[in-house]
């Protein structure tokens, strides 16, 4: 039986870690944290728990491409799902006014041509092309002889805002359509249209949120990897990826241990993973070119805990703008921020009356907290703390402005910045979805999937994309590698076959 280590246990090592289980390998994870889980880590304080980035999935429903992925991966059978409002699951607030985005494509386009009666042509031409960009994906079609063709059409190489440019004469309608675009960061001119689309296309097929939060994920595809006679290790820090002249024998963690394997999977960004590497097959351009590779925005969160039913449950995500546009929010003055917020509630239950707790995201630099880089949690001095307080302050405030009564509402609030998503998930200057798309940089800008280490190879969020949707496409990619992609493609049909 051949081994294989995956370093990481965010959903791209799990992932990878069930399929190759599943199919024969010797699996074992290693996560340097006391958590599993990545970006689908939650965190308890007084009572109130949190998800930390994973809030909400799509394409969940009965015959959708996720729902089909989840029952094979046995999800399904694990976690409970509460839908999302289907009339408003995403609402935009934009020049004073708000919009909704409603499930399934005539919908949108109806609420839409509400708002913006002239341009309901449009709405159903950009439709059918976030139609046709989604559906060229294989995951979608569950088969590896369609090609992701778009990958090499005008929608990969353009710009979401200059396709949009194209289609509508309606500037505000064009910023109500990226209202959403804090869920992958994207920036004007760089960011492809085809991120767009995906995005577009996971969630307006259907859109839920995880009772109970998203660690019930991980941990499912955990327990689900050790039935089956895998490991997940946590405290487990790969320090090396020790090669000989040819390829990877094993990794080495903080604690001195030596991890023998046939096949290396590295799914944690890769500046960090080049850092693991000290070997003549990495060469000096590979390092130069994926190391200067840009990072998505990072973010601070405010976690507020709610006085107990005072908050009517809000079955919806709102994306709140000081000005008339989404773009540029990661650039900012202090004067300026937040420029914009992305505010949900957490469901503790199914269909939830009340909301026991939710969180505010809102784009920061790295550059606010530079001064504490290197320093260890809850361990930065008074200065930091005055900093966070200070910023959860002025974006509550912010929120407060949408929903009057909210700052009375809180019972009490924890906070997050860059330097914490660096400390739990070791991502690049504390970026919310590690290296961005840009249609600028063109294949320079994206991350392989194979190595010149003929057995190390990459997964995760970096790689094809983040998200949920994003991820196990990658995941599939990868695994590829070592179980055919057809194979694959059939197991998922098999496990779906009512």
């Amino acid at each position: 039986m051949s081994k294989v280590v995956i370093i990481g246990s965010g959903l791209g090592g799990l992932s990878c870690g069930y399929i190759l289980q599943k199919n024969g390998y010797d699996v074992t994870i290693l996560e340097q944290g006391v958590q599993i889980g990545g970006c689908l880590q939650c965190f308890t304080r007084k009572g109130a728990k949190f998800e930390t980035g994973m809030h909400f999935i799509g394409s969940c429903a009965e015959g959708q491409t996720m729902n089909a992925v989840m029952r094979y991966l046995g999800l399904l059978d694990d976690i409970k799902l509460s839908q999302l409002d289907t009339t408003a699951y995403d609402k935009i607030c934009l020049a004073g006014e708000q919009f909704h985005f409603a499930n399934g494509s005539e919908a949108f386009i109806d609420k839409m041509a509400s708002y913006f009666p002239k341009e309901k042509d449009n709405l159903a031409k950009y439709m059918s092309i976030v139609n046709q960009v989604a559906s060229a994906s294989r995951l979608k079609s569950l088969t590896s002889d369609i090609r992701d063709t778009h990958l090499e059409t005008e929608y990969q190489m353009r710009s979401i805002n200059s396709i949009l440019d194209e289609l509508f004469g309606d500037e505000l309608l064009k910023s109500v359509l990226v209202g959403n675009i804090p869920l992958y960061s994207a920036e004007r001119n760089k960011t492809p249209f085809s991120q767009h689309a995906f995005i577009m296309d996971f969630y307006n097929q259907s859109a839920f949120r995880i009772v109970g939060g998203s660690d019930a994920i991980a941990k499912s595809l955990a327990r689900s990897i050790e039935v089956m006679g895998g490991q997940v290790m946590t405290r487990k820090k790969v320090i090396r990826i020790e090669c000989d002249d040819t390829h990877a024998k094993g990794v080495i963690t903080a604690d001195e241990n030596f991890y023998e394997t046939d096949y290396v999977i590295s799914t944690v960004h890769p500046n960090r993973m080049l850092e693991m590497l000290d070997t003549k097959l990495i060469r000096p351009a590979f390092r130069t070119r994926i190391t200067s590779i840009p990072n998505t925005a990072a973010c601070f969160g405010v976690y507020v805990k709610f006085k107990e039913n005072v908050v009517p449950y809000m079955n919806s995500n709102y994306y709140g703008y000081v000005d008339n546009t989404p773009w540029g929010c990661e650039h900012y003055t202090s004067a300026e921020w937040p420029k914009g917020f992305l505010y949900m509630h957490m469901c503790h239950e199914d269909k939830p009356q009340w909301a026991k707790s939710g969180v505010i995201l809102s784009y920061m630099n790295m550059e606010d907290v530079a001064q504490w880089t290197g320093t260890e949690i809850g361990r930065r001095g008074t200065d930091y703390e005055a900093f966070k307080a200070s910023k959860a302050e002025v974006l509550m405030r912010q929120v407060e402005k949408h929903f009057p009564g909210f700052m009375d509402s809180v019972d009490c609030y924890f906070t997050s910045t860059p330097l914490t998503y660096i400390d739990y998930t070791g991502t690049e200057d504390g970026s919310m979805y590690g290296v961005s798309k840009d249609i600028n940089l063109g294949v320079a800008g994206r991350v392989p999937y194979k190595t010149k280490i003929p057995n190390l190879l990459l997964a995760g969020q970096n790689v094809n994309s983040h998200g949920m949707m994003g991820v196990i496409v990658g995941t599939i990619v990868t695994c590829s590698e070592l179980v055919p992609a057809d194979v694959i493609y059939e197991q998922i049909k098999e496990a779906n076959k009512q």
